[in-house]
């Protein structure tokens, strides 16, 4: 009977890796994705009759998230990066592009129409930028002069599978260091470099897949501060893709930004491009 017992337990001992082996492993909560772009065009003129001058103009981007969603939670962290320059002729290499933003939520699933989320954002530029009036520049901002920083919590709802919102009540802090106008008041003598703004949030975002190679996507966001209702901040972001082949998309954008602690008039920027796209996970 010993000898059966040692029999039987020897046989179980070796029998256990392989029933380990053909357990499945475990998935990972995370998922990350990001995706590159490069876009660039050039034209050089001698001695051209039509007239013309020479140009050259490039840019990148990386736009990529990471989620980690769980059985009572969804963490997802947005980021992108872009940076373009352009030469016309004589003049100076001019900035075209310039973004650093990073976005992370937290949201709980409770199975409800509404969810309840935590969010924080962070824009801001790399790079010097300037405004142009013939030869003269005049620098207006910097790599973190202003940065833009935003906390909210409230409720996240998704419409469909296009379409998800949210609204909740939210601080922004402006924070400079050379360039003040974005956060200093001016009805007081003292130069602030730093605002905080008390108020109410909504962003909606939608990502739409109009045919197996066109994807719309935007993002509307609105800051309206109770303190100072008129300086409402609304801000599109709406980029058109059609993917041409593999690797190869036209990408339309438009931006729209309506935020009087930056100007008083309403600013649009629109961009049309060739280029090089690659999913580097």
């Amino acid at each position: 009977m010993t000898s059966i017992r040692r029999g039987l337990l020897l046989t179980v001992l070796l029998a256990m890796p392989l029933l380990a082996q053909d357990e499945a492993p475990t998935a990972s909560p995370w998922t990350h994705q990001l995706v590159g772009d490069v876009t660039a065009n050039q034209v050089a003129l001698k001695d051209w009759a039509a007239g013309g001058d020479d140009a050259f103009a490039w840019g990148f981007s990386f736009n990529g998230t990471s989620e980690r969603n769980t059985e009572g939670t969804v963490w997802a962290t947005a980021y992108k990066l872009a940076f373009g320059q352009n030469k016309l002729g004589d003049q100076d290499i001019r900035k075209t592009v310039d973004r650093v933003e990073v976005e992370t939520a937290l949201t709980m699933k409770f199975d409800y129409i509404v969810n309840p989320y935590v969010k924080a954002t962070m824009k801001t530029q790399a790079f010097r930028g300037h405004i142009y009036d013939g030869d003269l520049k005049t620098a207006v901002s910097d790599l973190f002069d202003p940065v833009y920083f935003t906390e909210s919590a409230g409720a996240a709802m998704k419409v469909n599978e296009q379409v998800a919102t949210r609204l909740g009540a939210a601080l922004r802090e402006i924070i400079t260091r050379d360039f003040n106008g974005y956060s200093d008041d001016e009805a007081t003598a003292k130069i602030e470099k730093t605002r905080w703004d008390g108020g109410l949030e909504s962003v909606t975002d939608v990502n739409w897949a109009l045919a197996e190679n066109i994807l719309f996507t935007s993002k509307l966001e609105i800051f309206v501060p109770l303190n100072e209702v008129g300086d409402r901040s609304i801000g599109n972001d709406a980029t058109l893709t059609v993917k041409l082949s593999d690797h190869i998309n036209l990408n339309v954008n438009l931006q729209l930004l309506d935020d009087p602690t930056a100007s008083e008039e309403l600013q649009l920027k629109q961009t049309t491009a060739f280029g090089l796209s690659y999913s580097l996970f």
